[in-house]
């Protein structure tokens, strides 16, 4: 029987299972892939705690659906950082990330027409957790890069010490859990 960690996020119950990700540590991984509920309720949310702005962006992938339901919500433009180049991008800018939940280092891409769309735009940050903020700082580079004024980074879950952060907006709270 595998664990998992009961948690109630914008009014609606979830059970989290609890994943490895080190010999000392688990994190309960929230996932809101195929849970329309869940996003749309998120979304409606953190657009209610979230200043005004021009477009959402996040990283490619678990944070899209976030994104784009926030977009749909709200603004009604989005903009996906993505983790690899399409033959499509034409002279993307880049940024490396190393997330808690990814075991190598990555980079994340904008590809300069999608860049353009940023700049001198108030940019809302988005992702599904903010733990490490690993994946958020490569974010803020990119947009930076791309001309764009970052006005809020928010999450649907604040991760461990993420919690404690006065530059982020969340939903709710996620421990870590250390193993014994």
């Amino acid at each position: 029987m595998s664990k998992t960690y009961k948690m109630k996020i914008a009014g609606l119950e979830r059970e989290l299972p609890l994943c490895s990700v080190s010999d000392t540590l688990d994190i309960a991984a929230f996932v809101m892939f195929g849970d329309i509920e869940i996003t749309e309720a998120v979304s409606r949310e953190l657009l209610k705690k979230c200043p005004e702005h021009d477009i959402v962006v996040t990283a490619e992938a678990k944070g899209i659906p976030l994104c784009y339901e926030m977009a749909r919500q709200g603004c009604r433009e989005y903009e996906i950082a993505r983790k690899s180049i399409k033959t499509y991008d034409v002279n993307p800018i880049s940024f490396e990330v190393k997330s808690i939940t990814t075991s190598a280092v990555q980079k994340l891409y904008l590809a300069k027409e999608r860049a353009e769309k940023l700049r001198g735009k108030r940019v809302l940050i988005v992702d599904d957790v903010i733990s490490t903020g690993a994946s958020l700082k490569v974010l803020e580079n990119l947009v930076e890069q791309a001309g764009g004024t970052i006005v809020g980074k928010a999450a649907v879950l604040a991760e461990g010490n993420a919690a404690e952060r006065d530059d982020i907006i969340f939903l709710e709270k996620l421990p870590l859990f250390p193993k014994n």
